[in-house]
């Protein structure tokens, strides 16, 4: 039995296939690379989305279920900590919890068309830039397939920018083009794409409350051998490159017991009764 159950393990790793993300995300490199926005497959009014996300809660990206209109214990747990008389360990411990808002739209690299509608993920401050080019009557609908603009992505690295990251700022071409000059290429692109809400694991109420309260007393953690489990893909490790924002710092808060007898355990569990 005992070596039936190691047969199954290492089949389960040999038959595992290592996902290419770069065949499904784009990453803008030092210097001047084009690129064209393409109308998105699932909201023909909006290329955008929108999605929130938690960093260094757990060893990996969690995605927030506000993003599918379900109920987040991380965020109930920041409004309970911002909801009671101010405490200023409590205020920044509610902002570290607050989840960081990333922007993905689909887009086609001039000179790599052949690797298809790629999603570009992004902050604020470029989301800001490509929102003020698409209200900019001058300019008009730079997606559209016949008579878009292509935009000009340049990008500086650490040196430049006195972070470890790359910063990228967009400008819009003068010259309007279509998106190609294949019919039958186009109409594949404006149905082939990856759907942003979908490539992202999603956790559960009770999973991520469980992550939460590790993160909260690690040394509660530590003290029981618990850890957190481990990743349902590589996606973390092979976009660990990517800017993703990072939050290093871990919080020193723990539940005070001093006047109940409850557990931390009860305690932590009755905020989200």
């Amino acid at each position: 039995m005992l070596k039936q159950k190691l047969d199954t393990l290492q089949q389960k790793t040999t038959n595992s296939q290592k996902t290419d993300y770069t065949t499904i995300f784009w990453r803008p490199t030092v210097g001047k690379q084009q690129i064209r926005i393409v109308p998105s497959a699932f909201n023909s009014n909006n290329p955008f989305t929108e999605l929130k996300f938690y960093y260094g809660i757990t060893n990996k990206v969690m995605i927030s279920p506000v993003n599918f209109g379900e109920k987040d214990p991380i965020q109930l747990f920041a409004q309970k900590l911002r909801g009671g008389e101010y405490n200023k360990e409590n205020y920044i411990l509610a902002k570290k919890l607050d989840a960081k808002t990333r922007i993905f739209v689909p887009v086609i690299v001039r000179g790599e068309e052949d690797k298809g509608v790629r999603l570009w993920q992004f902050g604020k401050l470029v989301y800001e830039e490509l929102l003020s080019l698409a209200v900019d009557e001058e300019i008009g609908d730079y997606t559209d397939v016949s008579s878009g603009r292509d935009i000009t992505v340049e990008t500086v690295g650490p040196e430049a920018t006195g972070t470890p990251y790359n910063k990228s700022s967009v400008r819009v071409r003068l010259k309007t083009s279509p998106l190609s000059e294949d019919s039958s290429v186009v109409e594949k692109w404006l149905k082939e794409q990856p759907e942003p809400n979908k490539l992202f694991k999603r956790f559960t109420f009770d999973e991520m409350k469980d992550a939460l309260e590790k993160w909260l007393s690690p040394e509660d953690a530590n003290e029981e051998g618990d850890i957190i489990s481990e990743p349902a893909s590589n996606f973390d490790n092979d976009l660990k490159d990517l800017p993703w924002e990072k939050e290093e710092a871990k919080s020193k808060f723990s539940l005070d017991t001093s006047k109940s007898k409850q557990s931390k355990e009860d305690q932590f569990d009755n905020l989200f009764n």
